[in-house]
């Protein structure tokens, strides 16, 4: 299969790409840079220049695909508005990369986020957020599972508040750049609230299965970890940090801080049976010793 992907040079897409490679599919993957064109062929994909606002681009790539897998973002969570416009040029280019494949029946794979489900784990039925900080990306892939009612073998992966590889990726990312930044390692209120983790590598493997063989219109948890508590992954970044660890105001998270302090597990029960995923790759806690100071 001719794979198109979008943010194939990422912590997350680069594992697809050398996944999908490994698997014997083609892969042609959108790169803005020299540096990510340089690092796409590099890693044996074709290369088609262009960003994630270039709709043409876009559009070109999906038409001559057998399936497309959407990655990128713009990943600035600076401010709300920079939040805002991020989640705007992403549902740009997935209505353009949905309309591309209207009645042709091939596969397009896009990024979610697991949802919040109050009082227990999030499931694979659980819905995702109209409300919120970034409802918007929610929005988005609601209208790509329903263009499945078009022609379109459209389908979500989840993905848990941090994707990791060699302690880097993700929400735990995010509160290591802070803790250097900041000189605290810090967590919102008692740090007992859980987020869900997974696996750089184990999730490139389920973003193949969806391609392969996911039903139009279904989502899927790619979820290893159901859910380490903040304060413990604060700890393990402290103590390669050398850094105290402490409880900090929720606002000093910014526009996600109001994420940050909610307790989020997930699971992926269903995804694991129904498509044979199965994680392999060290959980988040063991992971993040790979941090350096």
């Amino acid at each position: 299969m001719r794979v198109f992907i979008t943010g194939g040079t990422g912590l997350i897409g680069s594992a697809v790409v050398a996944e999908l490679l490994a698997a014997g599919h083609a892969v042609t993957a959108l790169a803005r840079s020299e540096a990510s064109a340089a690092g796409g062929q590099a890693a044996g994909a074709d290369v088609l220049r262009g960003g994630l606002t270039d709709l043409d681009v876009l559009r070109t790539g999906a038409e001559q695909a057998d399936g497309v897998i959407h990655l990128a973002f713009s990943n600035d969570f600076s401010s709300p508005e920079a939040l805002a416009q991020g989640i705007a040029e992403e549902a740009a280019a997935l209505a353009t990369l949905g309309d591309a494949l209207v009645g042709t029946n091939r596969p397009l794979v896009t990024a979610s986020g697991t949802p919040h489900a109050p009082g227990r784990a999030s499931t694979e039925e659980d819905p995702l957020p109209t409300v919120g900080p970034v409802a918007g990306r929610g929005q988005s892939v609601t209208r790509v599972l329903e263009l499945a009612s078009r022609g379109v073998r459209s389908s979500a992966v989840r993905l848990p508040r941090t994707v990791h590889n060699q302690g880097r990726g993700g929400f735990a990312g995010l509160l290591t750049d802070i803790a250097r930044r900041t000189g605290i390692s810090g967590y919102p209120g008692d740090g007992a609230q859980r987020w869900p983790a997974v696996h750089a590598l184990d999730a490139a493997v389920l973003f193949r299965l969806a391609l392969e063989q996911a039903p139009a219109g279904s989502s899927w948890h790619a979820v290893a970890d159901e859910g380490d508590a903040v304060r413990d992954i604060a700890a393990v970044i402290g103590r390669r940090l050398d850094l105290p660890v402490k409880s900090v105001p929720t606002e000093s998270f910014g526009p996600l801080g109001p994420i940050f302090a909610t307790d989020q597990p997930a699971s992926g029960a269903h995804t694991r049976a129904a498509l044979g995923w199965e994680p392999t790759h060290p959980g988040l806690l063991d992971d993040l010793e790979n941090i350096e100071a």
